[in-house]
């Protein structure tokens, strides 16, 4: 109970003080490519059920909705935007509406897309699918876009059976620093 209050408090605080920024980036998104701003991508949340998360648009609209990884060219289908969004996460800031909702937490494991059966499955093999997902969590501060799918689900796995209050704070502490120096984020 006290994670999802510090959740909802800490979702309100950030969400106020990024709403001008936020607004200018929709606006500049929209300048920038054809589509609207914001794309909503259907995730896997808790107990494997799925959820509409909402992100600031960085693909070209009519994209596949894969992991970028597995798109040949990622670079030719990135919006004149998407790759400085990317590198700072700032296209994550509307996921704040998600955790307002309690699809999703501050901390926990990145919501897997929903035709990620490979991720899904060896997720729920380890009952990381009891989780709730999370904006950043300890995979993503320990390697983020560049671990083995395996080797990220051992870290979920980790935190699963270690999470606590202080590691979600040193996580979240973690994450500010790899935000700021822009680690392990491919595009």
């Amino acid at each position: 109970m006290m994670k999802r209050g510090f959740d909802v408090f800490l979702a309100l605080f950030v969400g106020v003080a990024l709403l001008l920024p936020l607004l200018g980036l929709l606006a500049l998104v929209r300048l920038t490519s054809k589509g609207p701003a914001l794309y909503w991508s259907d995730r896997v949340g808790k107990n494997n059920i799925l959820f509409k998360m909402p992100k600031i648009r960085t693909m070209r609209v009519g994209t596949p909705a894969v992991a970028t990884h597995l798109l040949s060219n990622p670079d030719a289908v990135l919006t004149p935007m998407g790759s400085f969004l990317r590198r700072s996460s700032l296209d994550e800031i509307p996921q704040l509406w998600s955790i307002l909702k309690g699809d999703m937490s501050f901390v926990g494991p990145r919501p897997a897309l929903f035709n990620q059966g490979d991720l899904i499955a060896l997720r729920s093999d380890v009952g990381v699918d009891r989780l709730v997902p999370g904006l950043t969590g300890w995979a993503q501060v320990n390697g983020r876009d560049s671990l083995s799918m395996p080797h990220k689900v051992a870290l979920d796995q980790h935190y699963l059976q270690n999470r606590s209050f202080g590691l979600d704070l040193y996580i979240l502490w973690l994450t500010f620093l790899r935000v700021i120096y822009t680690n392990d984020v491919s595009h």
